[in-house]
């Protein structure tokens, strides 16, 4: 839904009535993941997408048919055994399609998560999409770890939802089922995950019958850039391209400058390690950030990856250099009383071998290991390889924004 935010908010707050076609679940090598939505307006304008172009036709009427009869519909989408050209998807995938009927009556709080959202505040939105009891389809709940989610001037609450606590902004049908969503939704936010939980019809952890969607909105990863080098600068343009916050930190304040990197969020002016620890301490590093240490020089890198290997909050720490490099690295590490352990976990030299050898190379490079590691691909060309094309994320798998995931390798 994120992509698409902005327009559903802007006609919601005008009144209006929107269709919207939501991927609730995939199989096989669907194009797009959960989450991706497509709208459709009472103008017949379209935004969005749920396939990449496969069945989009195909939502785009249903959701006129929604609009048109005010009840939500749980469609799937795969390649017809009879017809290879019928709707469905020539890729060989399956998509679970929630289509429904968005508008002020219907979903009165989005202005207030839509606000949520704009200051960087955590927030999933669960909604019945599947349930023997038709009246229970499309029912749904806002969940916020915070105090409480509050409309504000961007999004003045025409719905006069007002405020909402911690917890569910609404019953789900019983006490039960809101406990279950309420954990779960808390657990997919954390790990920046949307899906679909599947529960009895009373909200059963080992029953069958219901299905809750949950949209996890959690604010962006982040991307730690340290040394203020060329290859910063492609590293922090590739990282904003997919979706990180991007902090770019050196302490020599003739390189660490906003004008030498206009695609960072954010430039800082300290000892690298420092600042790391600082951030660690303010708990704004969690399991989603990933460390790129590109710098190469010892008196910033081993301090540095002295406190980085130690966190095991750090989705991914990698550092750039040669073989030569790594190996005088990995003997001051050792010096410095890091285990094998702690070492092993460091990506050095950082990136997938792409034979990169620019800073743009480079940077696409490290994206690709970071891809590799979030779906436990293996870096080969596809044109080698057999199976399934598309992965699920494996044990230890890094995080990524948003729900196009992924970043990628290094060179050096």
């Amino acid at each position: 839904m994120r992509e698409v935010l902005p327009e559903l908010v802007r006609r919601w707050e005008a009144g209006e009535t929107i269709g919207m076609g939501t991927v609730v679940a995939t199989f096989r090598s669907a194009p797009r993941p959960p989450g991706a939505s497509m709208l459709v307006g009472p103008d017949g304008a379209a935004v969005g997408s749920v396939s990449g172009g496969c069945v989009e036709g195909a939502v785009y009427d249903l959701a006129q048919e929604v609009v048109g009869s005010g009840t939500p519909v749980l469609q799937r989408y795969g390649v017809s055994d009879d017809d290879a050209f019928a709707v469905g998807l020539t890729c060989g995938g399956i998509l679970d399609v929630y289509v429904e009927p968005v508008s002020q009556e219907t979903f009165p709080e989005l202005g207030a998560v839509a606000a949520a959202l704009d200051r960087g505040e955590p927030v999933a939105v669960a909604t019945v999409v599947e349930h023997p009891d038709p009246s229970r389809v499309g029912l749904r709940a806002i969940v916020s770890p915070g105090e409480e989610i509050v409309p504000d001037e961007k999004h003045p609450d025409p719905a006069g939802t007002g405020a909402f606590r911690q917890g569910l902004s609404r019953s789900l049908g019983s006490p039960r089922i809101d406990d279950a969503v309420q954990d779960d939704a808390l657990g997919l936010l954390a790990s920046g995950h949307s899906a679909t939980l599947s529960y009895g019809p009373d909200g059963e952890r080992r029953g069958e019958g219901m299905r809750v969607f949950v949209w996890a909105f959690a604010p962006a990863p982040r991307m730690l850039v340290f040394g203020a080098i060329d290859f910063a600068a492609a590293v922090a343009r590739m990282g904003s391209f997919l979706g990180y916050h991007v902090t770019v930190c050196d302490a020599r304040p003739v390189f660490a400058t906003t004008s030498r990197f206009p695609d960072a969020d954010e430039v800082v002016v300290e000892w690298p390690h420092r600042y790391l620890e600082a951030e660690r301490e303010a708990g704004r590093i969690d399991q989603r950030t990933v460390v790129t240490v590109l710098t190469h020089d010892p008196k910033f890198d081993v301090p540095l990856l002295e406190q980085a290997l130690r966190m095991p909050e750090l989705a991914y720490v990698g550092a750039m250099g040669s073989r030569r490099t790594h190996e005088d690295r990995e003997r001051r590490l050792r010096e410095a009383g890091l285990t094998d352990e702690e070492i092993g976990r460091l990506s050095s030299p950082i990136g997938l071998d792409l034979g990169a050898r620019t800073p743009e190379e480079t940077a696409v490079s490290i994206a690709a290991e970071l891809i590799a590691q979030r779906w436990g691909g293996s870096g080969e060309p596809l044109a080698a390889t057999s199976g399934r094309i598309h992965h699920d994320p494996g044990p230890g798998a890094i995080p990524v924004p948003g729900d196009v995931a992924g970043t990628g390798a290094y060179g050096g």
